[in-house]
Parts: C-alpha cells; sequence; structure tokens
C-alpha cells in the first residue's frame, strides 16, 4: 500500500497487475452488415467491454458503439442502414491502444481528448483487451480516501417525458452529451443500449416500422437506475457500482455514472491503494 504517489500517477499495469488484460475485446470482421453488429452492441454496451473492434485479417481497423448507431440513425432511420450498410460504413477510428505502463492520467488524457471512454491493450492470447469505464471502477474500490459522493460533481440529470419520440431522446443525447436519460419524476431511463435493444430486437432492425423518429418511446422497456439513500466513499461507491450489470446511480437529486469516477481518481488526494 502506498501513501505518497497519486493514483493518477501510477501505471495501469500497477493499478491492475491481475486483471488488465480479463476483459476480452469483442470483435467483428470487415464486410459484416450493420444488423449483425447492432446485435452485439445490444449485449455489450455500458459493460467492461462496452464497443465492438471492426478487423480485417485480424487487425484492428475500426471501432463501432452506440454513438455511431445513433448518429446514422438520425441520418438514415430506415431498415437499409441495417441491412444494406457494412460496419466499415458507420465505424469509428481504431481506440487508443494502451500498454501496462501508461499511467493512469495519460489513460484519462487520451479519452478526454478523444471523447470516448474506450481504450485496447494487447494481451497475451494474441489479440487486445478492453479498458473502458467500468473497468476503471476496478481502479476505485481497491483505494483508500475520504473522498464521498457528496464531492463529486453535483449532475442534475436530463429527462425526457412519457410521449417522447425515439427521434427527441437521441438528439437529446447528442447536445447533452449523455448516454443516459432519465424518465422525468421518476428512476427509470433509456440508454444508447435499450434503443438499440428494441431496434434490434423488437423492431428487426426497423423491417417494422416506418417512422422510427417520430414513434414514441414504450416506458414499459426502461430500466431502473439505482437510488442511494446515504452518502458513500468512492471505494465503497465503486465496489456496489462493479457489481451492477449496467452502472447508473441516483443519490438525492443528481446522478453518479463510472465516469464520475474515473474523473474523480484523477485527485491527488487519492493515494492509498490496496493492490489485493
Amino acid at each position: 500500500m502506498s501513501q505518497e504517489i497519486p493514483i493518477l500517477e501510477k501505471t495501469l499495469g500497477e493499478l491492475l497487475p491481475d486483471t488488465l488484460t480479463f476483459s476480452l475485446c469483442i470483435h467483428i470482421d470487415k464486410g459484416e452488415k450493420v444488423w449483425v453488429v447492432a446485435g452485439m452492441l445490444a449485449q455489450y454496451l455500458e459493460s467492461v467491454t462496452d464497443s465492438v473492434i471492426v478487423r480485417e485479417h485480424e487487425k484492428p481497423i475500426g471501432l463501432i458503439g452506440g454513438k455511431n448507431i445513433l448518429e446514422n440513425l438520425l441520418k438514415n432511420p430506415t431498415q437499409s442502414l441495417f441491412y444494406d450498410c457494412k460496419v466499415e460504413d458507420i465505424m469509428g477510428p481504431v481506440p487508443v491502444i494502451v500498454s501496462k505502463n501508461t499511467k493512469f492520467k495519460e489513460l484519462m488524457s487520451y479519452w478526454k481528448e478523444n471523447r470516448l471512454a474506450y481504450a485496447v491493450i494487447p494481451n497475451e492470447w494474441g489479440f487486445y483487451s478492453a479498458i473502458s469505464a467500468q473497468k476503471i471502477l476496478e481502479i476505485g474500490m481497491r483505494c483508500k480516501t475520504n473522498i464521498s459522493i457528496q464531492d463529486l460533481p453535483k449532475k442534475q440529470p436530463i429527462t425526457f417525458k412519457k410521449g417522447d419520440t425515439f427521434g427527441s431522446v437521441i438528439n437529446s443525447m447528442f447536445e447533452n452529451k449523455t448516454r443516459k436519460i432519465l424518465l422525468e419524476h421518476s428512476n427509470k431511463y433509456i440508454s444508447d443500449r435499450l434503443i438499440i435493444d428494441t431496434i434490434s430486437e423488437k423492431m428487426e432492425c426497423l423491417k417494422k416500422t416506418d417512422d422510427f423518429l417520430n414513434e414514441s418511446i414504450d416506458i414499459d422497456t426502461l430500466e431502473k437506475a439505482r437510488i442511494i439513500p446515504q452518502d458513500l466513499k468512492i471505494n465503497e461507491l465503486s465496489a456496489m457500482m462493479y457489481d451492477m450489470e449496467h452502472p447508473y446511480v441516483i443519490y438525492k437529486d443528481w446522478i453518479v455514472t463510472s465516469w464520475d469516477i474515473c474523473n474523480i481518481l484523477m485527485s491527488p488526494e487519492i493515494t492509498e491503494y490496496k493492490v489485493k
């Protein structure tokens, strides 16, 4: 245990010596249609893998996450997006590649610069493992600090109303730079994952609708954020969120996400850390 070096100055290898490469990347080959990757994203978004790597001859050439699907839905809200387009038509650039010697502050700098909390690291099996904001919860749960939820930025939730359309909600996500939006006066939320799941499973990639963006959201399909009645220290909060399938927390009248944990771990005050 160290009481001198802030966590932000430590390397990923020092912070996660045993589990750094445990979260294997999910991948898809160039040439596959978008409907295939949509089904994969419905399963893996908001997890430690979070996005899908596009490969050509086993080499990463791009990345597809929820943002790529939603951006293209606003341009082409029809089944042709899923059945006529290929994954390379909508993919983003190759994610940041890090190593065990990359410092946590360097990883955070990459993520803020690219506005994407996702990186890959070469693993011992000849491909790559994923590092997402959810993966960083492992670091948060091992630190020792008096910093608590009360010290986090008090982010007011972005909300939508019953009867709002997919188009209005997706536009709100981009305008407010958020992947989750709460149903007003409730702890129910919609996310990029839930939207893509609805499209993929219930709408058969828009075969069952002619006007997707103007369809109202079915609030019965929403998920619930966890409401926390008491203040928790960062390690306690991280441990609780780590055990959640899709971490999203409400404390008093503000929200807490995995990204908030990533940011608070940049505090120079957080120095005590237990590797095991």
